[in-house]
């Protein structure tokens, strides 16, 4: 049977530690990104007018991107600074604590991704639709709109896609680190 822990001054200040930081970073990373890509833009979209909808992901998106990519890459150094043999074998991705840096790095370039290249490319290709909207007086998904349109809805189409792929492969890669810290622990 465990020894019985009494709350003092000592046992609360051993809390405040870097595998405490560490723990706390990784929920608020995983909550985030479990939020974001499966109920805020849902409850969003079916709660606001397309453009309304639009406009909020434009002004939302950049700082979950922003905050993954500080969160994902403040998890990777204090992995790296807890298990030190990760830089030595750097280039063995079948160490099992050098595959968790990876996924890491992985989490925090994906959103890079997407924060730096594929949505404000998004975001520009949806304002251009918006006009175009208004330019023809139709929505985009009417029959019998331009070919500026169609050219516009394909791009958009697969803008959207990439970085729906990086946020999803990002938020698969940390559900696969919650596991194995889940069951490994944090430590070396």
């Amino acid at each position: 049977m465990p020894e019985l822990e009494l709350l003092s001054f000592s046992t609360l200040k051993e809390t405040f530690s870097l595998d405490g930081a560490y723990s706390v970073g990784y929920a608020f990373l995983y909550g985030m990104s479990i939020w974001v890509s499966f109920f805020g833009g849902v409850i969003a979209y079916k709660s606001l007018p397309r453009q309304q909808f639009g406009a909020l992901q434009h002004r939302t998106f950049p700082v979950y991107f922003f905050n993954s990519i500080v969160i994902s890459g403040g998890l990777l150094a204090l992995w790296t600074r807890s298990h030190p043999h990760v830089l030595n074998h750097l280039a063995n991705p079948l160490v099992a604590d050098v595959a968790q840096a990876y996924i890491l790095a992985f989490v925090s370039l994906a959103q890079a991704g997407n924060y730096f290249v594929i949505g404000p490319m998004t975001s520009k290709c949806m304002f251009k639709r918006h006009q175009q909207e208004k330019k023809e007086g139709k929505a985009y998904s009417d029959a019998g709109v331009s070919d500026e349109m169609k050219a516009l809805n394909k791009q958009f189409g697969a803008l959207h896609g990439v970085s729906s792929l990086f946020n999803l492969f990002a938020t698969i890669a940390l559900t696969f680190h919650g596991l194995w810290i889940g069951s490994k622990g944090i430590k070396a």
